[in-house]
This record gives C-alpha cells, sequence and structure tokens, in this order.
C-alpha cells in the first residue's frame, strides 16, 4: 500500500512538472517581432483598412475603361406604339400594317431582343482629379500601415522588458525570501537562548510574510505580462506563461539619438498624403463646374422567336453635357470640400507640432530616466553595504532586529527601483528611436 502511494504521488510530481515544462515557452524578442507583424489583431484591421483604400482606387479606372451591359427581353403585347415599333425592328413591316385599324388594333405580337450597350468616359476632368484623391488616400493607408507596424514592433518589446523585469523581481523576491527564512532560523535560535524577545521574532515572522506575499504579486505580475504579450501576438493565453531568453540587464548603455522629428516619418507621411487626397477632392468638386463627354454605342438583334436574330441594328454617338445650374448643389459641394481640406491642413500642422512637443518631452525624459538609473544603482550598492554590515553586527548581537528587517527592507526595495529605472530607460530611448524614426 505504502509502495503504491509513492509511485501515485511520484507520478503527479512528474505529470505536473511536464505540465509546468510544457506551458512555459522560451522565447527571444526577434522572434516576437516577427510573430506580432504576421497574426496581430491591430494590423490585421490597419490592412484591410488598405485594402479598402484600394478597392476605391481600383473602382477609379471606371474612369478610362468602358462599361459594357448585355440584355436579353421578350415581351408579347397588343399596345399599338410597341407592337408597330416590335414590327419595325423585327425588319418584318408590310404595307398592310400601315392599316389604321391595324394600327389602332393590332394582334398580339411577340418581340425578342437582345442588346450589348457600351458607354466609354472620353473627357471627365472632375474624375480624374476623384482618381488621384483616390490614389493619395490609397497611400495614406498604406503609410499608416508600416507606421503601425513600426508602433506594435516598439509594443512588443515594451511588453518583452515588462516579463524581463518581471522575471527579474520574482528573482529578487525570491533571493529575499531566503535570506528571511535565514534570518528568522538565526532570530529562533536567539529566542529559544533568552537572548531575544518574542517581539522580535514575531518582526521577523511578519517581515518573512510580507516577502512571501509580494513574491505571490510578483508571480502574478509575471502571468499579466505574458498575457498581454499573447494577446498582442493574437495567441491564447489559456495554460501559457512565456519566459524570456535574455534576463533585464541592471546597467544601461549611453546613445547619442536624434531629436529632430523626420518628415519621412511614416505617420507624417500619411498625414500629408491625407490632405493631399482632400485637395483632390476639393479640385474635383471645382472642375465637376465643366462640361463632360461621352461616347455611347449598341447592338440590337431582334426576333418574334426565342433566341432568334434575323433583324440586326446598331447605334453609336458621343454627348457633351454641361450642368449649368442644379440648384447651389455644385456650389455647396465645392465649399464643403474647400473646407474639409482646410481642415485637414491645419490637422496635419496641429499634429506635427504635436509630435515635436512629444519628442522634446522624451527627450528630457530620457536624460532624467539616466539621471534615476544612476542614483538608484548608487542607492542599491549602498543598501547592499548597509545590510551586510548590519547583518555581521547582529550575529554579534549589536544591532537590533528591527535595524536588521529596516535594513533588509531598503535593500531589496533599493534592488527593485534600480531593476524599474533600467527598464525606464530602456524603453524611453526606444521611444525616442521610434519618435524619430
Amino acid at each position: 500500500m505504502k509502495q503504491m502511494k509513492f509511485i501515485l504521488t511520484c507520478a503527479i510530481f512528474l505529470s505536473s512538472f511536464i505540465g509546468f515544462s510544457q506551458d512555459t515557452l522560451m522565447v527571444s524578442k526577434n522572434d516576437l517581432v516577427q510573430k506580432v507583424t504576421d497574426k496581430n489583431l491591430q494590423l490585421k484591421i490597419t490592412e484591410k483598412s488598405y485594402q479598402s483604400a484600394k478597392a476605391d482606387y481600383n473602382q477609379s479606372n471606371a474612369l478610362f475603361l468602358p462599361n459594357i451591359n448585355v440584355s436579353y427581353t421578350g415581351i408579347s403585347t397588343t399596345n399599338p406604339l410597341m407592337a408597330f415599333g416590335s414590327k419595325l425592328n423585327q425588319e418584318i413591316l408590310t404595307q398592310a400594317d400601315f392599316n389604321p385599324a391595324l394600327l389602332n388594333d393590332p394582334a398580339k405580337i411577340q418581340n425578342f431582343a437582345t442588346k450589348i450597350e457600351i458607354q466609354q468616359p472620353l473627357i471627365n476632368i472632375d474624375g480624374l482629379y476623384e482618381r488621384q484623391a483616390a490614389k493619395a488616400k490609397m497611400e495614406a493607408f498604406r503609410l499608416q500601415t508600416e507606421r503601425t507596424k513600426e508602433y506594435l514592433e516598439l509594443e512588443v518589446s515594451k511588453a518583452y522588458m515588462q516579463l524581463q523585469l518581471a522575471y527579474k523581481a520574482v528573482k529578487v523576491l525570491e533571493k529575499a525570501d531566503v535570506t528571511g527564512k535565514a534570518n528568522l532560523k538565526l532570530v529562533e535560535n536567539y529566542f529559544k537562548q533568552g537572548m531575544l524577545q518574542k517581539t522580535d521574532l514575531l518582526n521577523v515572522q511578519v517581515r518573512v510574510n510580507e516577502i512571501n506575499n509580494q513574491l505571490q504579486y510578483a508571480k502574478s505580475n509575471v502571468q499579466n505580462a505574458s498575457d498581454y504579450l499573447a494577446f498582442l501576438l493574437n495567441e491564447d493565453t489559456n495554460g501559457k506563461v512565456f519566459k524570456p531568453l535574455e534576463e533585464l540587464e541592471n546597467t544601461i548603455s549611453i546613445e547619442s539619438l536624434n531629436t529632430e522629428i523626420s518628415e519621412n516619418r511614416k505617420d507624417i507621411q500619411a498625414m500629408n498624403k491625407s490632405s493631399e487626397a482632400y485637395k483632390k477632392m476639393m479640385q474635383s468638386s471645382k472642375m465637376g463646374f465643366l462640361p463632360k463627354l461621352n461616347a455611347f454605342g449598341s447592338y440590337e438583334l431582334y426576333d418574334d422567336k426565342f433566341l432568334q436574330t434575323d433583324a440586326k441594328g446598331y447605334l453609336v454617338g458621343a454627348q457633351l453635357s454641361w450642368n449649368v445650374f442644379d440648384g447651389y448643389k455644385s456650389i455647396g459641394k465645392y465649399d464643403k470640400a474647400k473646407a474639409d481640406f482646410q481642415k485637414a491642413e491645419v490637422e496635419t500642422e496641429q499634429y506635427k507640432k504635436q509630435s515635436q512637443l512629444e519628442l522634446n518631452k522624451t527627450n528630457r525624459q530620457l536624460k532624467d530616466a539616466e539621471n534615476k538609473v544612476n542614483l538608484s544603482q548608487l542607492a542599491f550598492e549602498q543598501s547592499q553595504e548597509a545590510f551586510r554590515i548590519r547583518q555581521n553586527r547582529f550575529a554579534q548581537g549589536l544591532e537590533k532586529t528591527t535595524d536588521l528587517l529596516q535594513s533588509e527592507t531598503q535593500m531589496i526595495q533599493k534592488e527593485l527601483e534600480h531593476l524599474q529605472a533600467v527598464f525606464e530607460y530602456n524603453f524611453t530611448k526606444q521611444y525616442l528611436q521610434f519618435l524619430t524614426k
């Protein structure tokens, strides 16, 4: 019975270990960047918007290509006008059909007509500008899609660093947990020997419980960071946790970065293209006051029997049309297009200034983050040394338990603050690169 229980316990342990190893997925930053480009939902939405704009542009091909329509119609009628016209189209009209009695009260006649119609645009100046507007709009969406890819690369990098920071925090707190339990064991021995009071033992036990609680929160943060990364990758997060192949570094690398907004930045180019599209629509509305020239033609086949084509004829022509006055509709359309264009220009200028403002702010934040890293590193090193001294003095009975706990708490806090400062600097630097890209 004991042997069976032992085997069952081992099986449960091994299955849980195997399940954990399967659910913990090791990932690298480069692989994540590639995956987010292929699978992210936000990027797919942006790509569909581009495809929609491209379809709108393709519709403008109708400005140059003919419109061809084929129809087949069958009728049976005693209507005098329709009956006479049907016979005329079928080329079966005789002298007897001009009898007034037959003209006024014709017999039933059937007519089957096959008609092929062609309409060919020739000169439509407003349509040319509409096509240019559609092309500019398509280009704006293409550039916006590329900018979205760049943003998602930044977001994946941030999420990856957050995951690194979460694992690093777990590692720090696990080390603190080991140290706390070692201190607790030492205090318990001193308490048994009557060298410390009950309150000292309780203070250390409280501290150990606090560290354990912080450790649980840190592990939850690992799962939260992993879930967000899975969301960006459009992957199922159920029962999975990511683990970075590279650990978060404790140091930073200082680089000289550009601090000027580039006109080649994809989102700014997209804004410029959007303004261009509104400008072309305004010009199209203006050209709508000009006449239009279009050609048309048809080829017709008639018979009084189904699917027969004994009579044939064609028609070709051209139409010059000019809408002289439409009750201020065209004027209102032009005024609206002009206002939309002017609004787009102002929005583009505002966006550029906001982007420069954000860049200046981020540049200052980078300098502040660099200073914060240096100060937090110094504070962490000092807290380490202070804890080492207090720990040695406590072992010799020269320090109070509360002082030791305070020193230990400060050391852990300073280490976590330093890791947070490194994360903030690295992300701010990447964000600055994104703003000047």
